[in-house]
């Protein structure tokens, strides 16, 4: 074969490649110029995407919502302690008004006087019968008057104790102080404030759970853009050595099944191409899914077309005190430490079932009709102080059994927080492993990509040259593209393990 006319075929190819390379950051270049939207294409970088998917996340939503309802209950809790104020009104109308006096002294009182008088006739009349007629007469006079008046302070008598009940208005302001609830009060405090800690537990626990998933989802868009470049740079090499083979063919020192040979590896790296631009797209809408945006918007990442994916990170390991640090930060142990420390509250608060309880209490009520002056016929009221002592005496073991139950509770959730510990003791230390593990393969990758470029270097010399084959060429480019792919998988692999670090260790921010 002629090395001059080799030569500028592969000078080509370089160019070609270069073209492919620069490509994709033209467009990113383009896209950043036209900050004003008109691209239409949307560049994220990893924070970006984090604040988004914080931001619109709708258990986040919930979390934060559940944590505000905790915090409105634990300053309705703290109420407890303080006096309540309470006023109370009412109005009754009945069909008949309550009598202390029955119809035979209503009618004995009214009749008082007449009555009176008859009986002192009837015992004066042998005396008044002697004396003269006109002082009798006068006498009679004077009886009846006496008898009349008699009637009109019987008649005031039964007036004076008519009720008219039959309207009835009553009102009350009362003051309530609890002074010993058994304790109650205090374990109910307590709760309260458990609850809202648990909420912002639960809350941190959904936060890292979601940056955990759109950090996969964005390196797995990374992974895939760096691949697509990858598959499109062998495509571009598998097209180029068809061509040389065809003009072998075409000089009749290649066989068109030579020919076919090339065509095949083509077809599997223009099939690779499409799989992995398909799988990017899918990719693509999960992001914009967890970020909150519309699945077909058009995103680029700032990752995507960086030469080198790996950077090092300070991530503790194990040996820096990692699982105290997990210990400290996971979301979960504090959920599972909360709910022990409710539990034993809940005791308290059944144990307060066994123990007094004393109020004091003071107000003012005021009644029309009243009687603080007689019935009378208007409002009148009345100043109030008294204390309200609760003494529980047998209840068949209610409170009893019903305590055990709760320190049963709180055994299971104490073994519950055992074993959440030994367990994510046991991730730390696998998450240790796999960055390390991680490590040890990007390293290998880079190794191997190495080896790679020079074996595909030394099988294109030895092709020009008409010292090697085309399938030895074909040979070099797949074991350059697999070793690419590895170290892309590798430098991702790494990205990873530091995020699952991060994660198992509680300090995924």
């Amino acid at each position: 074969m002629n090395n001059s006319k080799k030569k500028p075929t592969g000078m080509v190819r370089v160019a070609t490649l270069g073209l492919l390379l620069l490509l994709p950051l033209a467009s990113g270049a383009q896209s950043l110029r036209t900050g004003d939207g008109t691209s239409g294409v949307r560049l994220l970088t990893l924070d970006s995407c984090r604040a988004m998917a914080l931001r619109n996340n709708k258990q986040m939503g919930v979390a934060k919502m559940k944590q505000e309802v905790n915090t409105n209950l634990r300053k309705s809790a703290r109420t407890q302690y303080l006096p309540k104020v309470n006023a109370v009104g009412g109005y009754m109308w009945m069909s008949r008004e309550i009598s202390i006096l029955n119809d035979d002294q209503k009618e004995a009182l009214s009749n008082m006087g007449t009555n009176t008088t008859a009986k002192l006739q009837d015992a004066l009349s042998p005396l008044v019968s002697q004396l003269p007629a006109a002082t009798q007469q006068k006498m009679a006079g004077d009886m009846a008057a006496f008898g009349g008046a008699l009637n009109q302070v019987g008649t005031g008598i039964v007036d004076g104790f008519r009720t008219d009940t039959r309207n009835m208005f009553a009102g009350a302001v009362t003051v309530t102080q609890p002074v010993f609830m058994g304790g109650a009060i205090v374990a109910a405090n307590k709760m309260a404030d458990i609850n809202e800690k648990m909420a912002a537990n639960s809350l941190e626990m959904k936060k890292q759970g979601t940056l955990y998933n759109i950090d996969q989802a964005y390196w797995q868009v990374v992974s895939l853009r760096h691949k697509q470049t990858l598959a499109e740079s062998y495509v571009a090499l598998v097209k180029k050595l068809k061509g040389d083979v065809q003009k072998m063919i075409d000089q009749g020192v290649a066989t068109k099944g030579d020919g076919l040979s090339v065509s095949v590896r083509v077809n599997e790296a223009e099939m690779a191409l499409t799989q992995v631009t398909d799988g990017l797209e899918l990719s693509k809408m999960l992001l914009c899914q967890l970020c909150g945006l519309p699945e077909d918007e058009e995103i680029t990442l700032a990752d995507e077309e960086s030469e080198a994916l790996f950077a090092e990170q300070k991530v503790k390991s194990e040996a820096e005190g990692g699982t105290d640090v997990a210990f400290l930060n996971r979301p979960e142990l504090k959920l599972l430490q909360n709910t022990v420390d409710l539990s034993r509250q809940t005791t308290n608060v059944l144990k307060a079932g066994n123990l007094p309880t004393v109020l004091l209490t003071g107000g003012y009520m005021v009644s029309n009709p009243n009687t603080f002056n007689g019935f009378e016929k208007k409002f009148g009221g009345v100043w109030n102080v008294g204390v309200v002592v609760r003494v529980p005496i047998w209840n068949w073991g209610d409170v009893k059994y019903k305590v055990r139950a709760s320190k049963g509770a709180t055994a299971m959730a104490n073994l519950e927080l055992d074993d959440a510990r030994e367990m994510i003791n046991l991730q730390v230390r696998q998450s240790n492993f796999k960055v390390k593990e991680a490590q040890k393969k990007l390293a290998m990758a880079e190794a191997n990509v190495a080896n790679a470029d020079e074996n595909l270097r030394m099988a294109n010399l030895a092709f020009k040259e008409g010292t090697a084959s085309f399938t030895t060429v074909m040979e070099a480019q797949t074991a350059w593209n697999q070793a690419q792919s590895q170290k892309i998988d590798a430098e991702i692999g790494v990205k990873l393990s530091q995020v699952e670090l991060q994660k198992a260790l509680g300090t995924l921010q």
